[in-house]
């Protein structure tokens, strides 16, 4: 029987990890320069955690992070919460995040895990997320200026793309330091 690390029993330690980096992204979603859609520090966490873990845990503590802002603690970007936060005009880039490790990890299952296909399927994740996000901010924004899909694009996504990829790029280096020292918990 193949020894697949997205079905195993959580021990403590991977139980500590995964609250460590559902903490941590409440922490980046709070760093925040208001715009339509804020600017945080929140796609840097997913990315940082899904290099790390390089597994499920990282899947579950995103999931956490979301269900924690869905019942009420203020975790998302400007402290706000709730299922009203989630259904409104950006909770499809907070969703998207769960899509986005969900795509990276097909990707890497199917192609391998090297640090190329690691890249690439972050950047489809990260594409993923972005057009989750826009169709959803399309349909719940109450912006008259902004329904159409090319106008949501660019206030949504376009000044986002270059911040997003060099937050990637530097999660992926960073993981590479701490993922040796701390992920490996059997």
């Amino acid at each position: 029987m193949k020894n697949n690390s997205f079905v195993k029993a959580y021990n403590t330690a991977d139980v500590c990890l995964i609250a460590l980096a559902s903490a941590f992204m409440c922490v980046c979603s709070w760093i925040t320069v208001p715009f339509t859609i804020p600017f945080t520090m929140q796609t840097f966490a997913v990315f940082l955690v899904t290099f790390t873990f390089n597994d499920l845990r990282a899947i579950v503590s995103i999931l956490v992070y979301i269900l924690l802002g869905a019942v009420g603690l203020p975790v998302f970007s400007g402290f706000h919460s709730g299922v009203g936060w989630l259904f409104g005009p950006t909770g499809g880039y907070i969703i998207g995040f769960l899509l986005c490790d969900i795509i990276y990890f097909i990707v890497v299952e199917l192609f391998g895990n090297k640090k190329l296909v690691k890249f690439v399927a972050m950047i489809f994740g990260l594409l993923t997320c972005y057009s989750i996000g826009t169709l959803w901010f399309c349909v719940c924004s109450r912006d008259i200026s902004i329904k159409s899909l090319m106008s949501a694009f660019t206030v949504c996504v376009l000044p986002f793309v270059i911040p997003d990829i060099l937050k990637l790029f530097l999660a992926f280096l960073i993981s590479k330091r701490i993922g040796k020292n701390i992920i490996d918990t059997n």
